[in-house]
């Protein structure tokens, strides 16, 4: 198995329907799995008939708020692949990005990101108007386009350099978790030393992200109520 694609979600049934639809039109090759992680939903993530080869859903039974990186762990441990791709369940994965994190030399890889959505169908889009109905800033088309910063929390990584660093912090589940940047700040420390190189910037494949959160101008910015309704706030 070369890819294990990890995602950890809490209530988001709608959205993990349509990934699954999306990543059904993919038809990803035997040897990448998607393993979803259930951070505790109520009622529990499950798709039966989903259809789908070398998926699983792993529930953690762990209803705290915002337990995401022991969740993390979880996917990695059961993970097959000899390299893991983290996301999030509100971002979308491109049949580029996916061929690129499984053929590239380079052992730690993060992504450019643009907004994007899926339809209910599963059908993947940047339509603007589409994306207005879910909450796009349309002010941010002048000046940034469709770009956003880069998700710190989006990364493939592979398996021996993830334990290696000791995988994501398990302490970090209050919010702010804050997670990324210890992993950030290890393979920072890696490259000055030359244990491993970084890929360049501009060479980096795109990742998409539902329009949501404080990018629609409220940190707790749910469209449609698609995803969990943790507080950001407090």
């Amino acid at each position: 198995m070369k890819l294990s694609i990890i995602i950890a979600v809490l209530n988001s049934h709608e959205v993990v329907r349509r990934q699954i639809e999306y990543f059904k039109k993919m038809n990803l090759p035997d040897d990448t799995e998607i393993i979803l992680v259930d951070d505790g939903s109520d009622p529990p993530l499950s798709a039966p008939d989903c259809k789908l080869r070398n998926f699983a859903i792993y529930a953690t039974g762990d209803t705290r708020p915002w337990t995401q990186p022991i969740a993390r762990n979880k996917g990695a441990r059961l993970a097959k692949g000899e390299r893991l791709l983290f996301t999030d369940i509100d971002h979308i994965l491109s049949q580029d990005l996916i061929n690129t994190v499984k053929t590239t030399p380079f052992r730690f890889l993060r992504f450019q990101r643009e907004f994007g959505v899926l339809l209910e169908d599963g059908t993947f889009t940047q339509d603007i108007d589409t994306l207005k109905t879910y909450g796009f800033p349309v002010k941010r088309l002048v000046t940034r386009g469709l770009r956003l910063p880069v998700h710190s929390n989006s990364f493939s990584i592979t398996k021996d350099l993830f334990w290696r660093i000791g995988g994501m912090p398990e302490d970090r589940i209050t919010y702010p978790n804050r997670e990324e940047a210890v992993v950030r700040k290890k393979i920072n420390q890696l490259v000055r030393a030359g244990k491993i190189r970084r890929y360049n910037d501009n060479d980096r494949p795109t990742i998409y992200m539902f329009p949501n959160g404080g990018y629609c101008g409220d940190a707790d910015f749910n469209p449609f109520g698609l995803f969990h309704n943790l507080n950001r706030k407090t």
